[in-house]
């Protein structure tokens, strides 16, 4: 007699902190999975808004744990008792059937990792430029940084880096390339509400995220470098795309030269945080 093979259980680890505005539609769509076997693993970095309430009408374990999102994330890897972990951040909306295309492209594909390309959703001028830059990057699998990813790999690998908010992701990215992992692309669009976007949001982020470039760098020498190679490129191949929206594609120039300007800013601070714990 035949018996149906368990599917593999898959972790979906969520870190938040304030974020009551998206938490909920990022929850409800990983219940809404078509998956079979999925847990939901919160780390909410001790929220004032009422997130934590919005996450406990869906989460299996809700845990409180700071001070970064890199460690939320190895705590809920850890937490985890999936053969998969997929990543989330809260601000992020998975379709019904992102899970089961993940673990097929898996199976398929033989990967260890498995990213799930993202689209940017919201109101106002610059999350429309935001929107148009991501469009860019759909065909450029090297920006797309994997979600999926088997769970003895990132206890054995040591997970995120704990010196690292933003830059992270990328970090693991091209941990996994050095050690011949596999990496491949599911045939599913995440949609990452990003609200209405200003000019300050923007700077403030990315100042944020440049703090830890320094950190980046001294592990990979010359991978800054090579994203912003990558990026340029990608725009350049959907010249088309961006000639048809010239309002949002000149505003999309102006995003980035502002988010580099926060970078170096950011990077600038971190290098000398840095050099000041090295005392």
């Amino acid at each position: 007699m035949n018996s149906t093979p368990t599917p593999p259980l898959v972790s979906v680890v969520v870190p938040t902190r304030n974020n009551a505005r998206t938490i909920d539609a990022c929850l409800a769509s990983v219940a809404a999975q078509t998956y079979p076997a999925v847990e939901l693993i919160v780390v909410d970095n001790h929220s004032t808004d009422g997130t934590p309430d919005l996450a406990r009408r869906y989460a299996d374990h809700l845990l409180t744990a700071g001070p970064e999102r890199s460690a939320q994330r190895n705590l809920g890897i850890a937490t985890a008792a999936g053969h998969w972990v997929l990543w989330l951040d809260s601000d992020m909306i998975l379709p019904p059937e992102a899970v089961a295309a993940a673990v097929e492209t898996a199976e398929r594909t033989g990967a260890t990792g498995i990213a799930l390309p993202e689209r940017t959703i919201g109101d106002g001028f610059w999350t429309a430029c935001r929107a148009l830059e991501r469009e860019c990057y759909l065909d450029e699998p090297w920006l797309h940084n994997p979600r999926l990813i088997k769970r003895d790999y990132l206890l054995g690998g040591g997970g995120f880096h704990l010196e690292m908010s933003g830059p992270e992701d990328a970090d693991l990215r091209l941990r996994m390339m050095a050690d011949g992992a596999g990496i491949a692309l599911a045939p599913v669009l995440v949609d990452h509400d990003e609200g209405r976007l200003t000019v300050a949001d923007v700077l403030q982020k990315r100042y944020y995220y440049g703090r830890s470039i320094p950190a980046f760098a001294g592990q990979h020498s010359g991978a800054v470098a090579a994203q912003g190679r990558t990026v340029l490129k990608s725009y350049a191949r959907n010249y088309r795309r961006l000639a048809r929206d010239p309002a949002h594609a000149a505003g999309m120039v102006i995003l980035r030269a502002l988010e580099a300007g926060g970078y170096a800013w950011g990077a600038r601070r971190g290098a000398r945080d840095r050099a000041k714990a090295a005392r």
